[in-house]
């Protein structure tokens, strides 16, 4: 009876180191499974996107790039959809024409429901939905997009709304010179997102570290601290991820009382007990894209003598925006096919007026990132402090 029992017990232990061992070289079997092929990119820029999904009845692709049919679907990003084909294994693919270098977003739209790429790891959160992004090189300019590792440090930081009494985020980025050098302090640039975004908008879909990063490295830019706050009012977006563009137009009076403006010293004052910041006065640039160009505008105008540079880019700004001393330096960024381009141009006038110097660079394309990621790596390489 024991040796039956010895028996047993032996064959149950091998059944189940057996069992172990399929479940273990099955994992790896799986690990080593290479994922379907996100979309590949030709010599000439085209990009072919891939889709596996055998069930799909209607499947488009939705860009910023260029499509050989231009459906414009969201006219301010100047967005295009295709539909996309079907091969007999059951894989969608569209092919676009070539590209130039740029960073690009996209998704899918399967049977009426967006999604991003499942096999593109590399997304951004616009408005409501994730986004998946890829980038076409070939110019030094979209280099300066990518990198392998930031060789800055990039934190995500809360803190208590000085004026609405809630947290807040804050996205802050250090230069490698600031682990370098462990006693000495770094000018700072606060980044302002538009009327739809948060603080992660910069960072994500504007690639600021990375391009900072690269000019510093390339010795174009100096070392600066860079911060990226949720400057949006009643902090709408730091609170719910889901608040969207329409709810934020309804709420665009309210960023005419200055809420993150009249917070600006509590901001500074808690990022300074944790940073190494140069001294208030003269050791501040703001910058900011759309309605968060007026907030930069604003804030020179708040506190006289604290901010050297001044960067609009694509502004939504009025004759209240117009500097009252000229201390800062001013740096207006806009496109010709911009919306806000007439409202640019009067801006900049009144300044030539007031013989307000300042600092103009046009480009082609809207009130696109495509344009803002320009005219921010060309800003930071015209502070000086």
């Amino acid at each position: 009876m024991r040796l039956y029992r010895i028996m047993k017990r032996r064959k149950i232990i091998r059944r189940s180191v057996i069992s172990l061992l399929f479940l273990v070289f099955t994992a790896a079997a799986a690990a080593q499974t290479p994922a379907p092929e996100s979309f590949n990119i030709d010599s000439a820029g085209a990009v072919t996107f891939r889709y596996e999904n055998p069930a799909a009845k209607k499947v488009k692709v939705l860009c910023d790039c260029r499509l050989h049919r231009k459906t414009k679907t969201i006219r301010r990003e100047n967005y295009h959809q295709a539909r996309m084909r079907k091969s007999a294994d059951g894989v969608w693919y569209y092919t676009t024409p070539p590209l130039s270098p740029e960073v690009y977003t996209y998704h899918f739209s399967v049977d009426g429901n967006n999604i991003p790429d499942p096999n593109n790891p590399d997304s951004v959160r616009v408005r409501t939905e994730k986004l998946s992004v890829f980038i076409v090189s070939g110019t030094p300019q979209s280099n300066l997009y990518t990198s392998d590792s930031l060789r800055g440090k990039v934190d995500t930081l809360s803190y208590e709304s000085p004026t609405g009494g809630k947290d807040r985020k804050v996205i802050v980025y250090t230069p490698p010179q600031y682990y370098c050098d462990t006693v000495g302090s770094f000018p700072v640039l606060y980044l302002l997102h538009g009327l739809n975004g948060n603080e992660a908008s910069w960072n994500d879909r504007g690639r600021a570290s990375q391009i900072l990063d690269n000019l510093i490295m390339k010795k174009y830019a100096e070392p600066i601290i860079l911060v990226m706050p949720d400057a949006n009012p009643e902090c709408l977006i730091s609170q719910k991820e889901n608040v969207g563009l329409v709810k934020n137009i309804f709420l665009y009076p309210a960023w005419n009382k200055l809420e993150f403006e009249k917070s600006f010293i509590g901001i500074d004052s808690f990022l300074s007990t944790k940073y190494r910041f140069a001294e208030l006065h003269g050791g501040r640039a703001a910058a900011g894209l759309s309605a968060g160009a007026k907030q930069a505008a604003n804030l020179a105008n708040m506190y006289d003598s604290t901010f050297k540079y001044v960067g609009l880019f694509s502004p939504v700004v009025k004759r209240k925006q117009l500097p009252k001393s000229l201390y800062s330096r001013y740096w207006i960024g806009g496109g010709t096919g911009d919306l806000f381009h007439l409202q640019i141009n009067r801006f900049r006038k009144k300044m030539q007026r007031k013989h307000i110097p300042y600092t103009m660079y046009n480009s082609v394309g809207g009130h696109t990132w495509r344009n803002w990621r320009i005219y921010f790596s060309e800003f930071v390489q015209y502070l000086k402090f």
